[in-house]
């Protein structure tokens, strides 16, 4: 198994210099840069002004030159200077990280709790009253986009009930450490956060219940049941071992959707993490600050997917790669 995760690990080097090198060449196809957008409009600055400053930072440079610069401080720790907030990309991203991280932990983690029973429930007992209803919920799940049901929850439990917070992280006037702190951190938390786990939920239950499904009419399955082993038993230790398999190796692309859909969830309840910073570095053509976010977004989904490899082969020794 360490070799395993070893030599899984060993993989990731490549894949992330390939992912940079992919990242910084299309983030330098981007039309402008942070300097023109900066100062563009403003009559005291003059355009040899700005090729001065362009100059200054290196961006008339070859890119492979930049690129190598930019990888030589990346692999430091060193994400370069902001030119829009004129400060380091790492201390502007350090408190965004965090909130961004914690709202995707909290919708995977509430995507799971909800998805799972509904999986095992509509698997065991297909084309039941209860299978049904999970089913429709599906069908409003996945024909919902979550820009519109992230909308629709912020104005009824935003603005019409009230009973959560409609923007920020938490509320300024509170004392960093204190328990009303942390409570105002969860109650911002959980408008955004149940946003997207209750869209998220759809994927997972529907591959659990086919899963299922399929598993009941294995041999193996029979046999135990042929062998008097109890109903239980055959669904907890055969069953449902076998039918975790799917989720384990679908974990990579939830942190994709999760990281994808933080954006939308961002924007629209002014959560302030990494997806409302990349829009606005965008926008503000701020170079060193877009490519630093793409590329941590990059790296969660490929050690995402390392961990689903990790996961499955914990599950089912056979597929380990030795």
């Amino acid at each position: 198994m360490v070799k395993f995760i070893f030599r899984r690990m060993l993989v990731m080097i490549p894949q992330l210099l390939l992912l940079s090198l992919i990242i910084f060449v299309l983030a330098k196809q981007m039309p402008g840069d942070a300097v023109t957008g900066a100062f563009m409009g403003n009559p005291n600055v003059t355009p040899e002004q700005i090729e001065k400053i362009r100059e200054d930072y290196g961006l008339n440079d070859p890119w492979y030159v930049q690129y190598g610069a930019w990888i030589g401080k990346a692999v430091k720790g060193d994400l370069g200077d902001s030119y829009t907030h004129k400060q380091p990309v790492t201390s502007l991203l350090a408190g965004r990280v965090a909130n961004t991280v914690t709202l995707s932990l909290f919708i995977l983690i509430v995507t799971y709790i909800i998805a799972i029973p509904l999986g095992i429930i509509a698997g065991r007992w297909a084309d039941s009253w209860a299978d049904k209803m999970i089913i429709t919920y599906n069908y409003f799940a996945f024909a919902t986009p979550l820009f519109v049901f992230s909308l629709l929850m912020l104005f009824l439990f935003g603005f019409v009930l009230g009973w959560f917070p409609t923007g920020n992280s938490v509320d300024v006037r509170l004392e960093v450490g204190t328990w009303d702190f942390y409570v105002s951190k969860f109650k911002h938390l959980v408008l955004p956060g149940m946003s997207g786990a209750l869209l998220a939920t759809a994927g997972t239950i529907q591959y659990l219940r086919n899963d299922i499904i399929d598993t009941k009419l294995k041999d193996f399955v029979k046999t135990a049941r042929a062998k008097g082993v109890p109903e239980g038993k055959v669904y907890t230790r055969h069953i449902l071992r076998n039918s975790m398999l799917p989720i384990a190796a679908f974990l990579g692309y939830e942190i994709t959707g999760l990281i994808a859909g933080s954006i939308f969830l961002e924007m629209i309840f002014s959560y302030p993490g990494l997806g409302q910073l990349f829009i606005q570095s965008i926008t503000g053509r701020d170079f060193t600050v877009t490519t630093a976010i793409v590329m941590i977004s990059g790296t969660a989904v490929i050690v995402g997917t390392m961990l689903s490899d990790i996961i499955l082969s914990a599950i089912d020794p056979r597929i380990r790669i030795e």
